[in-house]
């Protein structure tokens, strides 16, 4: 995969995004074979429908204080479609981890729904800014896979959608396509395809959104080697959303983003870790890297007081999926760092994503 998730398509893709035109990443001898397999594959994930999504929008925590007002924006993984109660969705799980972090209460907002594409954006713009969001997360991209919408569109609704939501004085996160060839009804050669075109779009959706001032994290591939290892326990009955499994694993990916996108973090949690693979890169090139990297957090940085270099916005390249190290730690991850300020990034995540599918996990999350 890391031969066909590049810099140069990542960066070709947003260019287009940002002064018009459309770039095609399918090849028209492909598409009788397509269609026939995606008929298929759309007959298998809608023979078992799911009900919800449930509505999780509530105060979180049990602190005192003023508010944080979080919205949650996208499509059915954001809303949390397939999740069987409120607490299970990715929106509550997010916002009972801020809550714990910030020591503060959060108040959700979701405006996500199910089917919505990048274009469905503007109005859930509209809605959010209604609640004077801190913080918002916006998980989109698959649905414009799905109806092969060309990718520079998706990415052009998607830098409106965070420059206005900046303009608002919005902290703005987003979790970029997840790995749609992981799906098993969809069978090769269309998962290939599938899984090229969601990395694709998630590469260029990373490079527009640091150009646009937001941060993303990658869900491509939390969603992606975990969920194919897994998928009775991390798909839900339709063979295509995620179970609520599936949705801690994602919530506690982006938490800690979330997190340092409101500077909850101390100065010393906050610093990257070149051990671990940190570093800072020119924004496509970080883009790639992420596409392929599970948990990747890709955000604006400087090098010598400069946004920008030879090769474009330089962006920081962070691995926030913190895993405890071990005896067996490799060079890259070493024993003595166990203790280190990455590990505390994602101790809350952690905590979510080891809960289990029941609701009775989830009691006290919020206060309804």
């Amino acid at each position: 995969m890391a031969g066909l998730i590049n810099a140069h398509n990542a960066r070709r893709i947003a260019r287009a995004a940002a002064y018009g035109g459309g770039v095609s990443l399918l090849s028209a001898s492909f598409y009788g074979l397509l269609r026939l397999q995606a008929r298929v594959a759309r007959r298998t994930i809608t023979g078992v429908p799911l009900s919800g999504p449930p509505n999780p929008d509530a105060v979180y925590g049990s602190y005192q204080g003023q508010p944080i007002s979080f919205v949650v924006m996208g499509d059915s993984c954001a809303a949390g479609y397939g999740a069987p109660t409120p607490e299970e969705t990715p929106g509550a799980l997010a916002a009972s981890g801020l809550a714990e972090i910030a020591e503060r209460p959060v108040q959700l907002t979701t405006v996500a729904r199910v089917g919505a594409r990048s274009a469905d954006l503007a109005d859930q713009v509209d809605k959010a800014l209604i609640t004077n969001p801190s913080v918002a997360l916006i998980i989109v991209g698959g649905n414009d896979v799905t109806n092969k919408v060309p990718p520079a569109e998706p990415v052009r609704m998607l830098i409106e959608a965070v420059r206005r939501l900046g303009e608002a004085g919005c902290e703005v996160v987003v979790g970029t396509c997840p790995d749609l060839g992981t799906i098993k009804p969809i069978q090769p050669p269309l998962r290939w395809l599938a899984r090229r075109s969601s990395r694709h779009l998630a590469a260029a959706q990373t490079v527009a959104v640091v150009e646009a001032g937001g941060r993303t994290v990658s869900l491509g591939s939390i969603l992606g080697p975990e969920f194919a290892a897994s998928p009775a326990e991390l798909f839900s009955d339709d063979q295509f959303h995620p179970s609520s499994a599936g949705y801690a694993h994602a919530a506690a990916a982006v938490l800690p983003s979330l997190a340092g996108a409101l500077g909850l973090w101390s100065a010393d949690e906050e610093a990257p870790e070149p051990l671990r693979g940190d570093s800072v890169l020119p924004v496509s090139v970080a883009a790639a890297t992420a596409a392929n990297e599970a948990g990747t957090e890709v955000a604006a940085a400087t090098v010598g007081g400069h946004d920008s270099g030879p090769r474009g916005r330089w962006a920081q390249l962070r691995n926030r999926r913190r895993r405890p190290l071990n005896d067996e730690a490799t060079p890259a991850e070493p024993a003595a760092d166990a203790q280190s300020s990455g590990d505390s990034h994602a101790r809350t995540g952690s905590q979510i994503a080891g809960r289990n599918s029941s609701s009775d996990d989830h009691q006290g999350a919020a206060s309804r």
